[in-house]
C-alpha cells in the first residue's frame, strides 16, 4: 500500500525546475486558470528559470473575462479571448457535461457544466462578448479559435465553422493576432484561413501537422508555435516541422497544464517547464538554446504586438 501511494505521489508532483534558460522566452499560450496555485506564483517560478513573459488564452466566455481581468493585473501577462472549436456546437447545441479543453487535453476540470441548447442566438451573443473583449488594450489576440475534428462530430463541424470565420473577422477588425486550435481538420483550417484571408499575424498553437503542412504554413507567413509533445518519442512528424520552419516563425508553448514534456509526460505542466521544450527545438535543428531562445523572445513579441 505504501508504495502504489508513494506512485501516485510522484505522478502528481511537480517536476523539478529546469536549469534556467540565459536569454529570456514567453510561453506563447498557457491555461493558468486550469493550473494549481496563484499567478504571482506561477510568473515568479516561470521567471526564475527565464520565462519572463506569459500568454493567458481564453477558451469560453468565462475564461476569456478571466483573462483580460488577469492580463490588466500583470505587466508580465497577455491575454488572448475566444470561444474554443468545442465551445460553440455546446452553445448552439448543449452538452451535458462537456467541458473546453484545448489540445491535447485527457481530462482537467470543466468550466461550463451542464447547460441547455441555446441555438444560433447564442452562439452570436457569445460572438458579440469576444468582440467587446477583443478591443481592450490587454488583449492582443483571438483565440483559440479553429476547428476539432476529434471531440466534435459532424453534427457540430457547421458552429465550428462558422465561429471560426467570425473569430477571424474579429481578429481583422481589430488588429489582433489570430490563434489557432486545429485537431485533425489541416485541411479544412488552410481552407478557411483561405477563404476569409488570414489576419497578418496567425499562429498554429501547438502545431501538429508535419513538414509539408509547416511548409504550407511558412510560405502563408503562418506562426507555428510548438509545445512539449514534439519531446514525445511518437512525435516525429513534429521535429520534422521544427527542422524546416524557418526561425523567424517559431514560438514555444506549454499548453499548460497539459503536454507536459518528457521524461515529465503525464504530470502537471507549468510555464516554467518551457526550457526543455525549448532545448529539444534547439537540439532538432542544431543550433544554440541562447540564438533559438533570442528568436522565440522577438517572434512572440512580434505576433502578440507587446
Amino acid at each position: 500500500m505504501p508504495s502504489n501511494d508513494s506512485g501516485r505521489q510522484d505522478k502528481n508532483a511537480a517536476p523539478p525546475l529546469p536549469e534556467p534558460l540565459r536569454v529570456p522566452v514567453a510561453d506563447s499560450h498557457t491555461h493558468l486558470d486550469m493550473q494549481s496555485g496563484t499567478v504571482e506564483e506561477a510568473l515568479a517560478k516561470a521567471a526564475s528559470v527565464g520565462v519572463t513573459t506569459l500568454v493567458q488564452v481564453g477558451c469560453d466566455l468565462k475564461g476569456s473575462r478571466w483573462a483580460a481581468e488577469t492580463a490588466a493585473a500583470h505587466d508580465a501577462v497577455h491575454a488572448t479571448v475566444a470561444l474554443h472549436p468545442n465551445e460553440a456546437p455546446r452553445i448552439v447545441h448543449g452538452d451535458p457535461g462537456g467541458t473546453s479543453q484545448p489540445p491535447g487535453a485527457g481530462g482537467g476540470r470543466s468550466r461550463q457544466g451542464t447547460r441547455e441548447p441555446g441555438g444560433q442566438a447564442a452562439l452570436d451573443d457569445a460572438l458579440a462578448e469576444i468582440d467587446r473583449l477583443a478591443g481592450l488594450t490587454q488583449v492582443k489576440g483571438v483565440g483559440e479559435t479553429g476547428l476539432d475534428y476529434f471531440r466534435t462530430g459532424p453534427e457540430g463541424k457547421d458552429a465550428q465553422e462558422r465561429s471560426f470565420r467570425a473569430h477571424i473577422e474579429i481578429a481583422k477588425r481589430h488588429g489582433k493576432a489570430l490563434v489557432i486550435h486545429d485537431r485533425e481538420a489541416h485541411a479544412d483550417v488552410l481552407r478557411v484561413l483561405k477563404e476569409e484571408g488570414a489576419p497578418e499575424r496567425t499562429v498554429f498553437h501547438c502545431y501538429s501537422g508535419d513538414a509539408e503542412m509547416a511548409g504550407i504554413c511558412a510560405s502563408a507567413g503562418y506562426f507555428m508555435s510548438f509545445a512539449g509533445n514534439v519531446t514525445f518519442k511518437n512525435a516525429q512528424n513534429l521535429r520534422d516541422a521544427v527542422a524546416v520552419a524557418p526561425l523567424e516563425l517559431l514560438l514555444v508553448e506549454t499548453d499548460a497544464p497539459f503536454l507536459t514534456p518528457a521524461p515529465y509526460r503525464g504530470r502537471p505542466n507549468a510555464p516554467y517547464l518551457v526550457p526543455i521544450t525549448v532545448r529539444a527545438m534547439a537540439e532538432v535543428r542544431g543550433i544554440d538554446e541562447d540564438t533559438l531562445a533570442t528568436a522565440l523572445g522577438a517572434n512572440t513579441a512580434r505576433v502578440f504586438g507587446y
